[in-house]
Order: C-alpha cells, then structure tokens, then sequence
C-alpha cells in the first residue's frame, strides 16, 4: 500500500473565488518581539498577564515550555505545518477568519502572510506534499451536516490560484446524522501521503473513535475511502507525521495519542499512546520541529514547544 513519508492537509476541491480582493502577495512584518507583533496594521495588545498564566500552566506539564504568543498575529489557529521557507510554519484562522495563512517563526513571530484566492468556510487542516503543493482542509463540519466538504490545492508562489478536491463521506446519508451519538462525520486534522489526503475524523458523538478516510489529491470530486477506524478517546484536533514517516501524532485537545510504525500500514493499525496537555488550554495545531519535539499552537494564542516523553 503506502509507506509514510509527507504530509499535507486536505479536504475537498472548489473553484477559485474570483471575487476576493486580498493582496495577492506574501507580506513579510518583522519586529523586536518585546514591541509586539503586527497584523493588518493593528499593534498586539499588552499580554503580560496572559503569558505568565500560560507560562504557569505549562510549568506543570513536563517537556511543554511555551516560546511564543499568537495572540494578535493568528486569529484563533487552528492548525500547523511546515511553510515554503526553512524554519517557518503556516498557521491559519478557522471558521469565518480570512483566506489567509500566516507563515511563523518556530517562535510565533510573523514573518509574512499568503491570501488564498478562495474563501474560508470552516478551515481546520493544512499540510503539504512532496512536491511543493499544499492542502487546506476546509471541512469543519461540527453540526455534521455539511454537503461542501473541499480541500483547497495551491502553491506558495501562485497562491491566488486555488485548485478544489471536493468529496463526501460514504457512510453518511443523514445530515445531520439523528444519533447525536453517531455525529462522526467533523474533520479537524488531515495529512498528505502517497498521493493521497488522509483525514481523521473528530467524534463528536462519542469521543471514542476518530475514523481515518482517504481521498486521491488530484482536483476533483470524490468519495471518500473509509479505511480503518482507530480507538481515540478524545477528538482529533489536527495531525503531524514525524519526517522519517515512523510516527503519527493525533493532537487532541489537552491531550495527544501517538502511534509507531515501520510502515503506514502498520502506523494506521497501531495502538494509540496517549499523553496528557492537561492545562495547556484547547490545543489546535501540531508540527514537528524536530523528531522529538512538536510546535502546538491553541485557540486562545498560546504557542508551545513539546518534547515528546518517548
């Protein structure tokens, strides 16, 4: 089958919006740290008080140091990945934020911006392929009655260009499903691999089983594969794949589940590990910056730097 290598995020294709009106280019916007950051022109509020309550709670989980704030830089992140230039990672506002994603330093400082020549629905996933092209899952989906379900394909340097992956799921045929108990069909976090996106999906209903679906990452409309459903007890927030393509960690919130493998096939069948972030606020988005240590962003601004326990 697949043996895991990169990632991307995804989830479902659309046209390009033609009728947005942001800047088509990148804006890099740099600064002392201790003099805030900037976005669209508005200067980061005083956040002392915040930081050292998140600092606080950091201190109580081992391995977590928080090494920067997004508070006024990132409009509730909801996700992360690695960016178009070394050291840096996109990061991006969910439902009803602009199309617009934010390249990071591994310290949260802006270090420039990209405006997507689409629209933001629900985004929630972002990951990119091995070829340079990059996905964005806009299939929020929490009332779990969405019919528009798309991954938004583009490239860093033509970002205005915006190629749509659009699918549904096979098991769903009731929207939203009756048994709340049954509202599986959310997706927060998405990889690219093989030629194809790989979503996991975020139990609403139970918090006990994050089903994993796969759709070809070529433009078009799908239905999505289910292909296995893992034991998660929690919901999947976003997901990161170690470089060596030997480790799968589901982020969740306030807590992860890791999963090993020689293989992908092995990783998707593997029994989750789970570690709390008990504290750490609701945890959003997750990347590795090395093969031991993960960058965590939360809804509410914290930005983190984990080192793995194993």
């Amino acid at each position: 089958m697949l043996l895991a290598a990169s990632l991307s995020a995804a989830c479902s294709q659309a046209q390009p919006d033609q009728t947005a009106t942001t800047p088509t280019d990148g804006t890099t916007q740099q600064q002392d740290p201790d003099q805030g950051q900037q976005t669209g022109g508005k200067k980061k509020k005083g956040k002392g008080g915040d930081r050292r309550k998140d600092k606080d709670a950091a201190a109580q989980i081992q391995g977590l140091r928080q090494v920067g704030s997004l508070k006024g830089v990132v409009p509730e992140s909801s996700g992360l990945c690695p960016a178009d230039q070394p050291g840096t990672y996109f990061s991006f506002g969910d439902e009803g934020n602009d199309a617009t994603l934010y390249r990071l330093s591994a310290t949260g400082q802006l270090r420039g911006t990209l405006s997507l020549g689409t629209t933001n629905s629900d985004w929630e996933s972002l990951s990119r392929d091995d070829r340079g092209n990059y996905f964005v899952g806009d299939c929020g989906n929490n009332e779990n009655d969405r019919r528009n379900l798309v991954i938004h394909r583009f490239r860093p340097e033509q970002p205005r260009q915006v190629a749509d992956i659009k699918f549904k799921y096979p098991d769903q045929t009731e929207f939203p499903p009756e048994k709340k108990k049954a509202r599986n069909f959310d997706c927060e976090a998405s990889l690219w691999h093989g030629g194809k996106v790989w979503l996991f999906s975020k139990d609403r209903g139970a918090d006990a089983t994050s089903k994993v679906y796969s759709v070809p990452d070529q433009p078009g409309s799908y239905t999505a594969q289910l292909v296995t459903k893992l034991a998660i007890p929690g919901q999947v927030t976003d997901a990161a794949l170690r470089p060596d393509g030997h480790r799968l960690v589901l982020l969740g919130r306030g807590e992860l589940f890791v999963l090993d493998g020689n293989s992908w096939e092995e990783i998707i069948k593997a029994t989750p590990r789970q570690v709390s972030l008990a504290g750490a606020g609701q945890t959003e988005g997750a990347v590795f910056k090395d093969a031991n240590t993960l960058l965590i962003s939360t809804e509410q601004g914290s930005f983190y730097e984990f080192k793995l326990p194993f």
